[in-house]
């Protein structure tokens, strides 16, 4: 049973519906926008995550930083196009204190190229820090940490 009322595990749920569908339509200022100001945004391999150790494929530690990376993929980041689609399952609870809910869940990522088939991109979990905000339920802290040790050699998009 989780820990919160039914309608904050709701908003919550919705919190990661609307994450999946803003980045899979490339909506670059909404995704800097469901994130606390200082916020920290990581994606990390499940094996520096699981020994400590502090590497990150990709590491934000503000809004400001999401930000330059919304105009970076915008303006100056070259790359073949391709579509994101996430399939998020439902946060599991780990905990919820004050104005904190911290939740996991499981995430994967298919990317499609225009000219090729659908590929497996990314999967793994988030662990997630989520805080109350006159504006909604925003991340304080989302970490994407990742299963498999291969990966593309560039990873444009946020996970």
């Amino acid at each position: 049973m989780s820990p919160l009322p039914a309608d904050e595990h709701i908003a919550l749920a919705q919190l990661h519906a609307d994450y999946a569908s803003i980045v899979d339509a490339a909506d670059w200022d909404a995704w800097c926008e469901l994130f606390t100001a200082d916020c920290v945004y990581r994606v990390v391999p499940r094996e520096n995550h699981e020994r400590g150790l502090p590497l990150a494929t990709m590491s934000f530690e503000s809004k400001g930083m999401l930000k330059d990376r919304a105009y970076a993929i915008r303006e100056t980041l070259f790359h073949d196009p391709y579509y994101q689609r996430h399939v998020i399952g439902p946060p599991r609870i780990l905990r919820a204190e004050g104005n904190r809910i911290e939740c996991e869940s499981n995430y994967a990522v298919f990317r499609t190229k225009l000219s090729a088939l659908t590929t497996v991109f990314n999967v793994g979990r988030y662990l997630d820090g989520v805080v109350r905000t006159p504006q909604g339920l925003r991340f304080a802290s989302r970490q994407a940490i990742y299963d498999s040790e291969m990966i593309p050699n560039s990873i444009i998009y946020p996970i």
